[in-house]
């Protein structure tokens, strides 16, 4: 499944963070530009995760590996049913019965 592209690149984002932390609103920011407040304030949120002044929820680089772990291990899962398909296969050719040792 392809990941979804940003809607806004990330200079525009820090462009609006930036804009946020010298003084203007998100609301303000909503009015004069295309994002509502609601994303623009998730931006300025996750900007201050990163700069480490905000400790309530993951910091990019955070959320950056815990994709790449979750992909590991959605492929490892799949390399796992693979094989033993192919077990259960090969067991049945051969008459013999398959292992019962249980997976987890």
């Amino acid at each position: 499944m392809p990941k979804r592209q940003a809607r806004y690149a990330p200079e525009y984002r820090r462009r609006m963070v930036e804009l946020v932390r010298a003084g203007r609103s998100p609301d303000d920011l909503a009015q004069e530009f295309a994002p509502t407040a609601q994303p623009i304030g998730n931006w300025v949120a996750q900007a201050a995760r990163d700069a480490g002044r905000r400790l309530d929820g993951l910091t990019s680089a955070e959320r950056q590996e815990l994709s790449r772990r979750r992909g590991e291990n959605r492929g490892l899962r799949e390399a796992r049913e693979i094989l033993s398909n192919a077990a259960a296969g090969l067991a049945t050719e051969t008459g013999s019965a398959p292992s019962r040792r249980s997976h987890s």
